[in-house]
């Protein structure tokens, strides 16, 4: 295929993916982007304190793991607002940036490691799919890029052996460390399947087992010659010895016999890799490269350690009858590796294999299984192509690169593009069903906000203490949690404040809110109108109802 219709094509799908990633931003901002608007701007007025500036609760310590996405997120809102388009509005346009960064990344990374523009094009557009409910004003949606960066540096390494690669590789965790460090760990993860693959074929290569067996009864004729055992005996230890020669070259034939026509799974000694160890060994160091400390090495451990996991709907395992998507993908695995003839590479399996553990672990990895699942199984989808119809991608491409085909690819973009956005054309910004505007303006205007303790509900926190109201409880849930503002005791427990625990009690009611109101001192309430919580507070002469709208409902305390 010429150079000249390579770069049409590459045009074309851009303007696809462009198209496509625009419509799958959606416009309502989500709780997390409230508080990251109002810690950017405390970083960069007060600096990084590692003191909690928003909730109520005297003298909580903070972390700030994504502190320069937090920054940087303001800094736009901040731009957005002194040109007149509103700091929401930048915001929004920001994350349509990124997440086109993404798409146009994905398609090129794809490209280099899969070496075919049409299944690079397609399993793009597949991916940026199945992200669709990832993508938000999150650092998360920065590190998705990072990480299709580090697979498609890793692999280029490994091909070209260039060094500009591992500048890359240095760089990428560095920024994750700054950005959001709570996923600093997974970085790692990413080279663990390579690294298994080379140890496992360092292993299979060298015949460590026969060798081992050979040396041992070597050393065995030499103690017996010694101790002058008999020459019947020794002779059968000879014997042994020219057998387990026979059977490793037999072994090193059938390895080789494999090797150049593997059955299903690919491996192989790649030099590169032992490289590759150095750089993630040096890699471990940038973890310190953050004004936040340690953060990096330890804000995962601790998270893992604590009750959010069990609480938080993003943390909880993943149910796959509930996951459409996923369960398609994972069938569309299992057809090809069981199915078909194609091989995998052994690196590829592992990685699969750990990709699908972490995504039922937690839900919120099947963000990961989608972006570095991309790379695996398009590299399978390119295997079945080259062998059964090489040329087919090819003439595919020259087709869509005609006036018809170009035509009828952007009229298809145009219409998915749009069924997809026209739902979202009239949403708001601010979803006032979800978060307490009025319910803010009022205590904004009626209450003395320095000297009231309100309570409230976790999923619209942030929204509160960004209107600069001090808040109970908001998403930042390691915040409310003894891992992160208590110390570990004796036994190697963490004792401290447990506020996310009291308010899943109190949400629950499992415990008596009263008793805990008095604990905290609360003064006022702001919940839900459906919560559980208000069917008994509405009937409860101790409290004074003075607001309420169609979703929201504020309470005085009588105390």
């Amino acid at each position: 295929m010429d150079k000249k219709t390579k770069i049409k094509f590459t045009i074309l799908a851009l303007f696809v993916i462009i198209l496509f990633s625009f419509a799958l931003t959606p416009r309502t901002l989500q709780n997390d982007t409230y508080y990251t608007i109002a810690i950017g701007k405390h970083i960069l007025e007060n600096g990084i304190d590692m003191k909690d500036p928003f909730s109520w609760h005297e003298n909580l310590p903070y972390t700030y793991p994504h502190w320069a996405y937090d920054a940087g997120t303001y800094l736009v809102y901040q731009l957005g607002e002194n040109i007149g388009i509103g700091g929401f509005n930048s915001i929004y346009i920001a994350t349509v940036i990124l997440a086109i960064t993404l798409g146009i990344i994905l398609y090129f990374a794809l490209n280099k490691v899969c070496k075919n523009q049409l299944v690079a094009f397609f399993i793009t557009l597949g991916i940026m799919y199945l992200l669709k409910s990832f993508i938000c004003a999150r650092a998360q949606l920065v590190t998705y890029i990072l990480f299709a960066l580090t697979i498609l540096f890793i692999e280029r390494f490994i091909e070209t052996k260039e060094k500009r690669y591992i500048i890359g590789l240095i760089i990428i965790p560095i920024i994750i460390a700054n950005v959001h460090c709570a996923v600093w760990p997974f970085y790692f993860i990413l080279y663990l399947p390579y690294i298994v693959e080379y140890i496992f074929a360092v292993i299979v290569e060298s015949n460590l087992y026969y060798k081992f067996s050979i040396n041992r009864n070597k050393n065995k004729v030499k103690k017996m010659t010694k101790k002058n055992k008999s020459q019947e005996d020794i002779n059968k230890v000879i014997s042994k010895i020219e057998e387990l020669q026979t059977q490793m070259e037999i072994a090193e034939k059938r390895y080789n016999n494999r090797k150049s026509n593997p059955y299903k799974i690919i491996f192989k000694k790649e030099s590169a890799v032992k490289y590759l160890i150095i750089i993630m060994i040096i890699c471990i160091f940038t973890g310190f490269l953050t004004p936040l400390g340690t953060t990096p090495f330890t804000y995962l451990l601790k998270t893992m350690e604590g009750n959010t996991m069990n609480n938080i709907s993003e943390h909880l395992p993943l149910t796959l009858i509930q996951d459409v998507k996923t369960i398609v993908v994972l069938t569309l695995f299992l057809l090809i590796l069981i199915f078909t003839d194609a091989k995998i590479k052994l690196r590829d399996l592992f990685m699969l294999a750990g990709l699908v553990l972490m995504a039922f672990m937690s839900r919120r990895q099947v963000s990961l299984f989608s972006l570095i699942g991309g790379f695996i199984f398009a590299k399978l989808l390119v295997y079945l192509i080259d062998k059964y119809d090489k040329e087919g991608t090819k003439q595919a491409i020259k087709a869509i690169c005609t006036i018809w085909g170009k035509i009828i690819t952007v009229l298809l973009a145009i219409l998915v593009s749009f069924t997809i956005y026209r739902g979202k054309i009239n949403n708001p910004i601010v979803n006032e069903s979800s978060y307490p505007v009025a319910a803010c303006d009022y205590i904004l205007e009626n209450l003395d906000v320095e000297n009231i303790k309100i309570y409230n509900e976790y999923n619209y926190g942030s929204y509160i203490l960004y209107r600069g109201i001090p808040v109970f409880i908001d998403s930042r849930a390691d915040l409310y949690t003894p891992e992160f503002n208590g110390t570990k005791n004796d036994e190697g427990k963490y004792e401290g404040r447990d506020i996310f625990t009291d308010y899943i009690n109190i949400s629950g009611l499992t415990t008596y809110y009263e008793n805990k109101f008095d604990e905290y001192e609360i003064t006022h309430v702001l919940i839900r109108k459906n919560s559980k919580l208000n069917m008994f507070i509405s009937r409860d002469d101790n409290y004074n109802k003075i607001y309420s709208d169609d979703n929201f409902v504020i309470y005085e305390r009588n105390v």
